[in-house]
């Protein structure tokens, strides 16, 4: 009988030659494997890559055999791979290199593996970041962080040379991070000039001046050896009254009359005429020709010419219109200085806009529910909109009233060097009383101060709401006036002859005094009239009152024989605060009669800030003999005044912009043919106007003589860009 281990010895070799000894499909010497790869990532993210450079990361293959394997990449663009092949060692492993080639935004590729029959395929994402420019201002060095996508500053070394911002220092060093100076001499070492140094225009020089000689025909004159003497005035140096027929003129330092000599010149030129000269005893002009326009432009509809507010806005050499009609419906349009279309604004719900105000924070219009702003630049999109009802109203049970409106307007709202946007809202009872009857009433029964954030993300928030305005329950309010100082101080005036000044640099409302300036609770014409300068307010068109509420000045409105009505606007004042420049309907009838249109008059008045007094007065009309339509006025440097009015003329009105000073007219120039006027600007030598030519709108450009004033209070809405804000001297 056989044993079992010798009867199973022939099956256990055969079976372990069958497991260890097959090679089946296998390459010789490769230890029978089967070729193959995979990738060892499945994405890869590249992060975020400055636009325009080049990212690189690996992906890892690994063997799956002991075989080696050559694999294929490719990858979709903006990616890309180093090499198209590579081999992959059996059992080991090997790096696909893939680049990133950034754009501006995010990116998605893949790559594809192939090898030996198989295909694998790996996510790639990236981001590129386009670079914001980084303004580097002096002693400072910049550079872009990918990662945040800002800007980083950081100081420049010590020591760097560089150029200070003052004129009035040299040799400029940087100190941390700051560039530093030292002090520039102006000493020009000569007794006869006043040296100085302007931060802007570095040294700046001027003659000395000497004291005025106490006899006429000397003047006085700077030796640099002597000091100030007097010497005798240049034989026929005028020295007293002047007129085309006899002069007072100095001869070896005596004044003496002589007769005029012929071609003397009488009057200055202007912008469409040429100056005057002495002929025959008379001061003659050539004829005034008409002022020729700059640019004529068509404003593409009908002005906006509502509530009061300016037609027309100018803030840093663009003009800005409010425009109805045409295809486009009601838009805010602007064009630049020299009449080229910025851009076309179209209101969201193609209602009409009242301009308000312009800064470079934005334009401020009102609108049927409230304020809005609109971008000063690009497109002129909407940035805000502010209902009355944030504002916020009085409450329901105020006054037995019910539901309220608010309402304010062209002089109730002004802007801050920052562009916040004050506002004086009146409230209005819808309904009151127990059987929810609608009230008329002749004014609102509240009213309060309220200011709206002008930058940022709070656009058109509200930021400070005064307390309520009110006379009594049932007793409207006056008509109010809002205006503000170079400090930033708010002036709030009623022509119920309340007047309130908030300190407010800081945004807030801090009462810093408040006066009823009535007689008796009316005050004498209730004029909504406010101009702030030179530490007054000028209300009303009756008082001067000073900011730090000194005395008040009532202007002296006694006709004599005429009958004065004060106009509310344009009331003016220079940067020094005087004097006023006031203008009034005058009748000149002898028993007191009411004139009609032909016989009235305006008169524009130049009135003292200390006394209320006038200084001067004269007919502020193109014609004495015809009657006129006054516009508007602004301030010219050197004291004089500027005013756009219309004449009637046989063959149709025209419109005239005149120049005065010391109660003289010392030009007067028309424009072209026989335009309607809906509007004006004033902005250094130029004059904007609005006006209407044969059914079509047009904005139109003419250089004028004299600069217009952008201190103090220089036209009717505090200045070209309405903001009613008081101006730096």
């Amino acid at each position: 009988m056989l044993s079992p281990v010798r009867s199973w010895s022939p099956l256990l070799v055969a079976l372990v030659l069958a497991v260890g000894g097959c090679r089946c499909g296998d390459e010789p010497g490769l230890g029978g494997t089967r070729e193959g790869f995979r990738p060892q990532e499945d994405a890869v993210d590249f992060g975020r890559v400055l636009e325009g450079e080049q990212a690189r990361r690996q992906v890892t293959l690994l063997a799956t055999a002991r075989g080696g394997i050559t694999v294929k990449a490719a990858a979709d663009a903006p990616f890309s791979v180093a090499m198209p092949e590579v081999t992959v060692p059996g059992s080991g492993t090997a790096t696909v290199e893939v680049v990133f080639t950034a754009g501006n935004g995010e990116a998605e590729g893949t790559l594809l593996l192939e090898g030996s029959g198989d295909t694998e395929s790996v996510r790639l994402t990236g981001t590129g970041v386009r670079p914001k420019p980084c303004p580097v201002p002096q002693c400072r060095q910049a550079r872009f962080d990918v990662e945040s996508g800002e800007c980083i500053e950081s100081p420049q070394e010590d020591g760097a040379a560089c150029i200070p911002e003052s004129r009035c220092q040299e040799n400029g060093r940087c100190a941390s991070g700051v560039c530093v100076g030292t002090p520039r001499s102006c000493d020009d070492d000569n007794p006869c000039t006043v040296d100085s140094c302007s931060p802007t225009e570095g040294c700046v020089t001027s003659p000395v001046a000497c004291p005025a000689p106490t006899r006429p025909c000397r003047v006085g004159l700077c030796d640099r050896e002597e000091g100030c003497t007097e010497v005798d005035a240049a034989d026929f140096t005028p020295c007293g009254s002047f007129d085309c027929k006899e002069s007072n003129v100095c001869f070896k330092g005596s004044c003496i009359k002589a007769p005029t000599p012929e071609g003397t010149v009488c009057a200055p030129a202007t912008a469409c005429q040429g100056e005057g000269t002495c002929q025959d005893g008379e001061c003659e002009r050539p004829d005034a020709g008409d002022l020729e326009y700059v640019f004529r432009q068509e404003l593409g509809g009908e002005p906006v010419a509502e509530d009061g507010g300016p037609v027309l806005l100018v803030q840093d050499g663009a003009l800005f219109a409010s425009v109805c009609g045409g295809d486009a419906g009601c838009r805010l349009v602007s064009f630049t200085s020299g009449g080229l279309l910025r851009f076309e604004s179209p209101y969201p719900d193609g209602g009409a806009r009242t301009l308000l105000a312009a800064s470079d924070a934005g334009v401020v219009v009102l609108a049927t529910e409230g304020l809005e702003g609109y971008a000063p630049r690009g497109d002129g999109a909407r940035l805000w909109e502010a209902p009355y009802a944030t504002m916020p109203p009085p409450p329901d049970s105020f006054a037995d009233a019910g539901a309220w409106r608010g309402a304010t307007g062209a002089g109730r709202v002004a802007l801050t060097g920052e562009g916040d946007v004050w506002a004086y809202v009146d409230w209005w009872p819808l309904e009151r009383g127990n059987d929810g009857g609608a009230v008329s009433l002749p004014g609102p029964l509240a009213a309060r101060l309220v200011r709206l954030a002008g930058l940022g993300d709070d656009a058109g928030t509200r930021a400070f709401a005064g307390a309520l305005e009110t006379r009594g329950a049932a007793e409207p309010l006056g008509e109010g006036r809002l205006g503000l100082d170079v400090a930033g101080t708010v002036v709030s005036y009623r022509t119920d002859g309340w007047l309130a000044f908030l300190d407010a640099p800081d945004g807030g409302g801090t009462r810093m005094w408040s006066a009823d300036l009535s007689d008796g609770g009316v005050s004498p014409f209730g004029s909504a009239s406010l101009a702030v300068a030179g530490g007054r307010a000028l209300v009303g068109a009756w008082a001067f009152v000073p900011m730090d509420g000194g005395s008040q000045a009532r202007v002296d409105w006694d006709g004599g024989a005429r009958t004065l009505v004060p106009l509310a606007e344009p009331a003016l004042l220079p940067p020094e605060g005087a004097p006023g420049y006031l203008f009034a309907r005058a009748c000149g009838l002898a028993d007191g009669g009411t004139c009609t249109p032909e016989e009235e008059r305006v008169v524009l008045r130049a009135v003292d800030a200390e006394t209320g007094r006038v200084r001067w007065e004269v007919d502020a009309l193109p014609s004495q003999e015809l009657p006129g339509t006054l516009h508007d006025a602004t301030l010219v440097r050197g004291g004089a005044v500027g005013v756009l009015a219309t004449a009637a003329q046989p063959d149709g009105p025209r419109v005239w912009f005149q120049l005065f000073a010391g109660g003289e007219r010392l030009g007067m120039c028309p424009l072209p043919g026989h335009p309607r006027l809906a509007g004006a600007a004033f902005v250094d030598g130029r004059l904007h106007v609005v006006v209407e030519r044969g059914g079509a709108w047009l904005l139109e450009s003419y250089g004028v003589d004299g600069q217009a004033e952008t201190g103090g209070w220089p036209q009717r809405h505090g200045g070209a860009s309405g903001a009613r804000r008081e101006s730096p001297p």
